[in-house]
């Protein structure tokens, strides 16, 4: 079966197909789904599945080292930077939202990113999303883990000046998984391992967009 899932921004853009058994596809530029019918770790390679698991250690040791030389700057993140923040009610409202990209432990072991938007869409009674931030442009899907304070994100990362993440699975070297949870009134964050630095964590700080 093909989807078609457009970002709120965007009306023409891209197909999601949905391959028979396996993992779902990543979608294009505005996807990420919440599915109820399968459990997230028949989806989830072998190295995305440990990375969800192992994501409360990694929060410890990446706080540890940011708070070593930025404490003032994560003190100033409020519940973004709080591994207890999240709140039950975890799946977002279809819209546009504004974000921004905070990476905390490694080297530097703080830094955010310029803002951007992200899109949140909903088809057939299933989630999706997709980041634009610059330099952490991500579709994937979100997964019901049966915890009303999270979701797992399995998706792809989006290539170049490519408009449509791959597949999940199609390019392991772009998978990308995390826990999308809710840490306030229409305010959400997207953990994510750095792929590129194992003591480090990107936190996506998702807010939504006011209507114009």
């Amino acid at each position: 079966m093909t989807r078609s899932i457009l970002p709120l921004a965007v009306l023409a853009l891209a197909a999601c197909q949905q391959p028979i058994g396996g993992a779902r596809p990543a979608p294009g530029r505005s996807v990420v789904i919440v599915e109820e019918a399968e459990d997230w770790t028949k989806a989830a390679s072998v190295r995305d599945s440990a990375a969800v698991e192992t994501l409360p250690a990694r929060w410890t040791a990446a706080l540890a080292g940011a708070r070593r030389s930025f404490a003032g700057k994560v003190a100033s993140e409020g519940d973004l930077l709080d591994p207890a923040a999240a709140l039950e009610r975890a799946a977002p409202t279809p819209g546009s939202y504004r974000c921004r990209a905070v990476r905390i432990g490694g080297k530097p072991a703080y830094s955010a990113s310029r803002p951007g938007f992200c899109y949140v869409t909903s088809v057939d009674d299933q989630l999706s999303f997709a980041s634009e931030i610059p330099g952490r442009r991500l579709g994937g899907y979100l997964w019901d883990v049966k915890d009303r304070r999270r979701l797992v994100f399995l998706g792809s990362a989006i290539p170049g000046k490519a408009r449509i993440a791959p597949a999940y699975g199609s390019s392991p070297a772009g998978d990308i998984s995390g826990l999308f949870e809710r840490i306030g009134e229409f305010r959400f964050r997207l953990t994510l391992p750095d792929p590129a630095d194992a003591a480090a964590l990107i936190v996506l700080d998702i807010t939504a967009a006011p209507r114009a």
